[in-house]
C-alpha cells in the first residue's frame, strides 16, 4: 500500500473507485497507479495561454509527440473517457498558478489554504496530477476550522456589519467556513503523481466528513498538468 492511513482507501480499478462508499474516517479513495509515458513532453508542447489554461481533446490530439509522449496522451484521453462515461465533466488544466487571496492578512480563502469542497447536490471531487507537484490532504482530526480559532473569529466579526444572529450565515456565504488550519502535529498526505483520487465533498446527503485538501505551491514556475472534476 502507498497510503497507510484510515483516511485513505486504495483500490485497483476505476469501477471500484467510483462504486465504493465512504465510511467512518475514510473520505478519500485512491486508484493507485504507476503510469508510464512522458507527461513532461506534453506539458512542454502545450501552449500556456493563461495562468490556468484548459486543454481540450483537440489540443492534445494536435501535439506531435514521441512514442513515450503518445503513451502519456493515450492515458490522459482514457481517463477523460472513463470519467465522462461515468457522468462526470472532467477538465484537463495546464496550471502555472492559482489566484491568491490577499484581501485579508488574518485569513486566506484561496485553494492554497486547506479547505473542503461544497456542493448543493450529491457529487464527489475527482483529480489526478500527471505532472508537477501534487495536492495534499489532511485527516479531520489534524486540522481546525479557521472560523473557530478565536483570533480569526474576532477579526471576522470586525468586518461583519449585521446582526449577531446572522453571523454564521455570513461566514458561510463568503466561504470562510470551508477553510482549515493544520494543527502543529499535522502530517499531510501527498496525493502523488498519476494516482486518480476521489475526495468526499460537503453536500446534503454526505455521510462522512468532507476531505480537507490544498493545492501545492508551485516550484520554479513549473507548470502542473491536472485532471479535475
Amino acid at each position: 500500500m502507498f497510503f497507510d492511513h484510515k483516511q485513505v482507501l486504495e483500490v485497483s480499478s476505476f469501477s471500484t473507485l467510483v462504486s465504493t462508499q465512504f465510511q467512518k474516517e475514510n473520505n478519500a479513495i485512491c486508484w493507485s497507479r504507476n503510469l508510464h509515458g512522458n507527461f513532461k513532453e506534453i506539458v512542454e508542447k502545450l501552449e500556456l495561454k493563461e495562468d490556468i489554461t484548459e486543454v481540450s481533446r483537440e489540443d492534445l490530439m494536435g501535439l506531435s509527440l514521441s512514442e513515450a509522449g503518445n503513451i502519456a496522451r493515450e492515458i490522459i484521453l482514457a481517463d477523460i473517457q472513463l470519467l465522462s462515461d461515468f457522468g462526470a465533466s472532467p477538465t484537463l488544466n495546464l496550471l502555472k498558478k492559482y489566484q491568491r487571496d490577499e484581501e485579508f492578512d488574518f485569513i486566506s480563502t484561496d485553494v492554497y489554504s486547506y479547505h473542503v469542497d461544497r456542493s448543493p447536490i450529491e457529487v464527489d471531487t475527482y483529480l489526478c496530477t500527471y505532472y508537477g507537484p501534487a495536492s495534499d490532504i489532511l485527516p479531520q482530526n489534524q486540522a481546525q476550522q479557521k472560523i473557530l480559532i478565536p483570533e480569526i473569529r474576532a477579526e471576522l466579526k470586525k468586518i461583519y456589519d449585521g446582526p449577531e444572529s446572522e453571523f454564521d450565515s455570513f461566514l458561510k456565504e463568503f466561504f470562510f467556513d470551508l477553510h482549515y488550519q493544520a494543527k502543529p502535529c499535522a502530517e499531510p498526505i501527498n496525493l502523488g503523481i498519476g494516482n486518480l483520487w476521489r475526495l468526499a465533498v460537503d453536500h446534503p446527503t454526505q455521510q462522512v466528513s468532507p476531505c480537507i485538501h490544498r493545492a501545492p505551491t508551485e516550484m520554479n514556475a513549473e507548470c502542473r498538468l491536472l485532471l479535475i472534476c
